[in-house]
């Protein structure tokens, strides 16, 4: 088999040696071979000439075969195509295969095989007639997964049969793709968080970027600039006209806080909690980066994610859908920590400039709800989303801990709501928006509600 091409979707397939072209005999051609063994030695020891030559002909049937695929000179390029490479865990994609003769035999009878995880479904084969000398062939099929991750698609395997049926060869293309599986996100209604900054929007705020003559930050004139503007001491520091950079957009930030310890969480599937918590956490990014802010994802080992931006935080110097591309990919592939405390991610947020923090917490054990409580520094509002795994599992209320630790939040400042199994985020989100503070606790929020929705 020849290398396959430079494309990361193509390939190119020859035939193989006499080895691999003897190793392809089917179970038909090995009986014939066999067959024909048995049937010289019988003629030889009982002298039979006719049966000698019934044997010959058994056994040299399936040799021609091997040696008519071997002398095919055929040459097979193929190339895979993957619409939509990113896809949300209940989506479909498709993948189109393309399928060229590039020699000038026309070929036999083809079997494709592409492998696929078996999370996407079963293994698709297809089977195409007679290529003619450069003539192409196109299929398709579609894949599907409920859970996220990185799939890889490949190698695609080509199959050639002898008429007969004596014989089968199988080439394999060396090039794969990948199918990312990310969260499904729900969209979030336009609600105003406690402790969030006035006007709902694009997030934008001002601030001076100079405090004095001392402290200006020129750059170079461009047509239409005030000439009011002109720094004279920078002009002629640079020998061309500079402007004072009086004032510079700055993007509102938030942080979202996803709790991924393997012991706050009971449970696997699409319907868990871990996986409400890694959907939610996809959601509310997405939300606050088309309302303008500066996001970061953070999660309990400390690990700030995906790193664009000072501090960490995406969206401030990159495009917004570039920097939802980034998290999605990064949450496609996030997985319980071994990590038993929220330590480390409180230490990330010692600084107090993770601007809104929304956090989605598993169970808390008294320790650690004293460590959820502390995280919330500043005047910067804190919404949390407190997941009991133990009714997720078996569909039964929100349990006493789940509500001792929202109520611990909640005296700290925090706006906690405790999420039954099966809840819609959206509903959930809403009533984070619209719970009144509690008296007492600057931005903070009461739960309302433990138990679920009819």
């Amino acid at each position: 088999m020849a290398a396959p091409a430079p494309a990361a979707a193509d390939g190119e397939s020859r035939g193989g040696g006499v080895r691999d072209a003897l190793g392809g005999l089917t179970t038909r051609g090995r009986s014939f071979l066999a067959a024909g063994v048995a049937a010289a030695v019988c003629a030889y020891v009982l002298g039979q000439g006719d049966l000698l030559r019934v044997g010959l002909l058994l056994m040299v049937l399936p040799l021609v075969c091997v040696l008519v695929l071997y002398r095919t000179r055929y040459r097979v390029t193929a190339g895979r195509g993957l619409s939509p490479r990113r896809v949300a865990a209940g989506g479909e994609a498709r993948v189109h295969l393309r399928m060229e003769n590039v020699s000038r035999l026309p070929t036999g009878l083809l079997m494709l095989q592409d492998h696929v995880p078996y999370v996407l479904g079963p293994r698709p084969r297809f089977v195409l007639d007679r290529v003619e000398a450069g003539g192409r062939r196109e299929v398709s099929y579609r894949v599907r997964s409920d859970l996220r991750g990185r799939y890889p698609l490949g190698p695609l395997q080509l199959r050639l049969n002898d008429p007969f049926g004596m014989c089968e060869l199988t080439r394999s293309f060396s090039a794969y793709d990948t199918l990312t599986v990310i969260p499904r996100t729900e969209p979030l209604p336009p609600v105003r968080l406690a402790g969030e900054g006035a006007g709902y929007g694009d997030g934008l705020q001002r601030s001076l970027a100079l405090a004095g003559e001392d402290d200006v930050i020129p750059r170079e004139y461009r047509y239409g600039d005030d000439l009011r503007r002109v720094h004279w001491r920078s002009t002629a520091r640079h020998g061309e006209l500079m402007v004072r950079r009086e004032e510079q957009p700055q993007r509102a930030r938030c942080t979202v806080l996803l709790d991924t310890r393997a012991v706050a969480y009971q449970g696997a599937g699409p319907d868990s909690a871990f996986e409400w918590a890694v959907s939610g956490a996809a959601s509310v990014l997405v939300h606050m980066l088309e309302r303008g802010f500066a996001v970061r994802l953070l999660t309990d080992t400390g690990s700030v994610l995906p790193g664009e931006g000072a501090d960490g935080f995406a969206g401030a110097t990159q495009d917004s859908a570039d920097a939802a591309g980034l998290l999605m990919d990064t949450l496609a592939v996030v997985d319980h920590s071994d990590g038993a405390g929220l330590s480390r991610a409180f230490d990330v947020l010692r600084s107090g400039n993770e601007g809104q923090l929304v956090a989605f917490i598993g169970d808390l054990d008294d320790e650690q709800a004293a460590m959820a409580a502390r995280m919330r520094r500043g005047s910067g509002g804190a919404v949390a989303f407190v997941l009991d795994s133990g009714s997720w599992s078996n569909g039964r209320p929100v349990g006493g801990a789940a509500t001792a630790a929202v109520r611990r939040l909640r005296e700290a400042g925090w706006t906690a709501v405790a999420v039954p199994p099966r809840a819609s985020l959206a509903e959930v989100w809403r009533h984070a928006g619209s719970a009144p503070l509690e008296s007492g606790a600057p931005g903070g929020g009461t739960t309302g509600f433990a138990g679920s929705w009819s």
